[in-house]
């Protein structure tokens, strides 16, 4: 029998790139010596009966950074963090109630560099055993995945808007009602491009 996840497992056996906010604006000027924060975000997919899907987030409308966009669960390592994949699973509990036991870590992506200094680590999961997603209220407004067949290049397109005064453009990957596009958008590209070789 097929392994629901096969696409995702042979994309990580081959090789990868670090990815950025930026990587549609060549023209942006990023200051010299500039001090990222490490982050992690967990792409946790789920095994079901139509096949595997991806746990996505959607963030708070009362949130100060970001708010009501489409997200991984993840956020910055903390001083307690052992490493980016502790932080994943550690917000992951906290922000939508998966316990890390449940969660069987894959492997993990090159860093994605955002617009708000960040150095994100997307760590890939096999979520074992089934759970009940809990939106933490203060953070997410609600937790919902997508299919893993929307992780294709065909769903992808490029879009602009005016940020700082300059045009910048990025990717989206709209899903029904959710807008994904940004970080989370781009990590998704870099992970369809090594399910498409």
């Amino acid at each position: 029998m097929t392994d629901p996840l096969a696409p995702v497992l042979a994309a990580l056996t081959r090789p990868g790139r670090p990815s950025s906010d930026y990587d549609l604006n060549p023209g942006t000027v990023l200051p010299e010596g500039r001090r990222l924060r490490a982050a992690g975000v967990l792409v946790a997919f789920e095994e079901t009966p139509d096949g595997a899907r991806l746990w996505l987030t959607k963030r708070s409308s009362q949130l100060r950074h970001h708010p009501g966009q489409i997200a991984f669960p993840g956020g910055k390592v903390e001083s307690g963090d052992l490493s980016p994949v502790f932080a994943a699973l550690r917000e992951a509990q906290e922000e939508i109630g998966l316990p890390p036991e449940k969660v069987e870590i894959l492997g993990t992506m090159e860093p994605h560099e955002t617009v708000t200094g960040f150095e994100v680590t997307p760590v890939i999961g096999r979520i074992r055993a089934p759970f009940i997603p809990r939106p933490e209220p203060g953070e997410v407004e609600e937790a919902f995945t997508v299919p893993l067949s929307h992780i294709t290049a065909a769903h992808f397109r490029v879009e602009r808007r005016r940020w700082r005064g300059d045009w910048r453009h990025y990717y989206v990957a709209p899903y029904g009602p959710y807008y994904i596009w940004g970080a989370t958008a781009r990590i998704l590209r870099a992970l369809c491009a090594r399910m498409e070789p």
